[in-house]
């Protein structure tokens, strides 16, 4: 199974999350829809999200790439 993450240009950070490829392009493209439905949810995020903008607000302004490997 292939995984996929996110990977920081600037840092070279990586997250790996239990998504593949798209829903993880999809999360980093949409971070600010996924952060607006995080503070109106009283059941939470599921957990591949949660570590994602977890990611992405550590580095912020920094060059976000999705990465996937075998």
């Amino acid at each position: 199974m292939r995984r996929s993450g996110l990977a920081c240009e600037d840092c070279g950070e990586v997250v790996w999350l239990s998504q593949g490829g798209v829903n993880v392009r999809w999360l980093r493209d949409r971070e600010h829809i996924v952060q607006e439905v995080a503070e109106h949810s009283t059941s939470g995020l599921e957990t591949w999200m949660q570590q994602g903008l977890a990611f992405l607000g550590d580095h912020r302004g920094h060059s976000i790439v999705v990465v996937s490997e075998p």
